[in-house]
């Protein structure tokens, strides 16, 4: 089957009654009805309508990137969502509804919230307020907030920050794995390794006994087979360089976990449209766009070379960024002075493009789409977005007639 490419909305949803290693029993539900069922347990009917409103498109989103990252599935169980507070939120099999939440989970319950630019549901952690507390959303300060006037986007930015949005009408379809149903071997080709050979490589920044896969093409040959067997190893799998679904899941577990998808601080999966134009020189204590897209550049490149040390895409040029830096410029036998002059940047952008040519541009293996939300004439030209799996995505801006990305 093909690997999911955007967030939906599952027809059922399977919640385990307890935690997830108790021996409690598994339902089955219409995912409306457990959202409903949800917030009749988690809040009060009584409350304003805008808290309702933003409980609720918290409740979604945050069982939707369970969905997405298939929290549970990579940790071998057979359901989406647990039904306690202490692992996700509170569900009570056969509870009656509140007529005024029901009604109001039938027009929203295709809603969700993300961060801006991120592709995966945001997990929309939330608490009481007033005997336990935490980093996501008060639920009886949403109330408060409420009585002050705020409508329900008000109430979420409050407390999730200002960069999130509203995606509406989410598609509807049965659950989706992504294990491709049958194992990845030598000689397999297409999208399925490509996922396979790029979370390999991710995940050998945390692990680097993992050898990088390069070419990422497509291919599974010697070098993927070598990585999958390492990858084996270390986890106490049967090291037979085959892609089960036992080691696929356990890679999903990974990946997912190291980019902390299933977490409210999230690196999350960028849109990105990008101009690759040489910004001026760039040092440490600079910030904005222009530093993230160098850090960019650097943390693709740091994939396939072990001397480029990670980077984490911030927007600010610290101390970590100058390290890659001047990493870089010793490669490329430049003056090593952590500072991103014309040189630096034009070596920079060379070598990256060789980079994302190799693993992008082949339509056959990566079919290109519009990116959703962007403008073919935005300053940064037309934006495209590859997707390999629920929660991963890597994208470039598009050739422009200036000769850039």
């Amino acid at each position: 089957m093909a690997l999911t490419t955007t967030p939906y909305v599952p027809e059922y949803i399977t919640v385990h009654i307890g935690t997830a290693g108790s021996g409690g029993q598994n339902v089955t539900v219409s995912f409306p009805d457990y959202i409903k069922n949800v917030a009749s347990s988690e809040i009060y009917p009584t409350w304003e309508p805008s808290a309702l409103r933003a409980n609720i498109l918290a409740q979604i989103s945050f069982a939707l990137n369970r969905v997405y990252t298939e929290f549970y599935r990579s940790r071998g169980y057979p359901f989406q969502i647990t039904s306690t507070t202490a692992q996700d939120q509170k569900f009570i099999p056969g509870r009656n509804i509140f007529e005024n939440i029901s009604q109001l989970v039938d027009e929203i319950f295709t809603d969700y919230i993300r961060r801006q630019g991120n592709v995966e549901p945001l997990s929309a952690k939330f608490c009481n307020g007033t005997t336990t507390t935490c980093d996501g959303l008060s639920q009886w300060g949403s109330q408060d907030l409420a009585l002050e006037g705020y409508d329900s986007m008000e109430i979420l930015r409050n407390y999730y920050g200002n960069n999130i949005e509203l995606v509406t009408d989410a598609p509807i379809r049965g659950i989706q794995q992504s294990y491709p149903g049958s194992p990845l071997r030598k000689g397999s080709s297409g999208s399925n390794v490509t996922f396979l050979q790029t979370a390999m490589n991710r995940i050998s920044q945390d692990y680097p006994a993992i050898p990088k896969i390069w070419p990422v093409d497509g291919v599974f040959g010697d070098q993927t087979e070598a990585a999958v067997r390492k990858f084996q190893s270390i986890f106490n799998l049967t090291s037979d360089g085959i892609v089960g679904e036992a080691t696929w899941y356990k890679m999903i577990y990974l990946y997912v976990g190291i980019k902390k998808l299933s977490e409210l601080v999230s690196e999350g999966q960028d849109y990105f449209g990008i101009s690759f134009q040489y910004p001026d020189a760039l040092k440490r204590g600079d910030t904005g766009e222009k530093v993230r897209i160098l850090q960019y550049m650097l943390s693709m490149l740091a994939q396939f070379n072990d001397t480029i040390p990670p980077v984490t895409v911030d927007g600010v040029f610290g101390a970590e960024t100058e390290e890659a830096v001047r990493a870089f410029q010793h490669k490329k036998h430049l003056p090593e002075t952590g500072v991103v002059d014309a040189e630096t940047w034009d070596y920079l952008y060379r070598e990256f493009q060789g980079v994302s040519e190799t693993v992008l541009d082949n339509p056959v293996l990566f079919p290109q789409e519009k990116a959703a939300g962007a403008d073919a004439s935005s300053a940064y030209g037309t934006t495209t977005r590859l997707t390999q799996y629920p929660g991963y995505s890597l994208t470039l801006g598009s050739r422009d007639t200036e000769g850039g990305f």
